[in-house]
């Protein structure tokens, strides 16, 4: 392998390992990690949509609405599928499936809420740093299951 392949494809692991360490932090409910993960300052300014959300922009807003998703998250864990990266330059495009399991607050007394499964299609866009790897852009996208389709669509009669 070349230097320009080795290089690349080191690249492509560090990105990989950055966008994992971003579900790890949040399923930690470790907020210095996650926040540390996004780009710094407000040069660039990062984005964010969470599903069903609308576009939060700036540092600020954007850890605020991670702050808000951990407090009031009991429990979540993501399981990353169709994990894809490109790349160019120091400009790194993710694209995945967030298969997600969160519970709630507890209810009556029970250690956890119920547990419940969510599918996302995520876009996760980091930019080269100094310091490695850092979030630009987060856009996450809920997957309609086919019970979901199922509702809209009309009975042939």
């Amino acid at each position: 392998m070349n230097e320009e392949h080795a290089q690349a494809a080191a690249d492509i692991a560090e990105v990989e390992a950055a966008n994992t360490g971003f579900y790890e932090a949040l399923e930690r409910g470790d907020y210095e990690d996650l926040s540390d993960r996004w780009l710094p300052g407000e040069d660039l300014t990062v984005s964010c949509v969470h599903p069903g959300w609308p576009v939060l922009t700036g540092r600020g807003e954007v850890l605020r609405s991670y702050a808000l998703i951990m407090a009031n998250t009991e429990y979540i864990q993501f399981f990353l599928t169709d994990v894809n990266v490109s790349m160019t330059g120091d400009t790194a495009l993710v694209t995945c499936t967030e298969n997600i399991l969160s519970g709630g607050p507890a209810e009556d007394g029970n250690a956890l809420g119920p547990l419940v499964g969510q599918l996302v299609v995520a876009t996760n866009v980091f930019r080269r740093t100094a310091d490695g790897w850092k979030l630009w852009s987060h856009h996450g996208s809920p997957v309609l299951t086919e019970s979901d389709e199922d509702d809209d669509e009309e009975t042939p009669s």
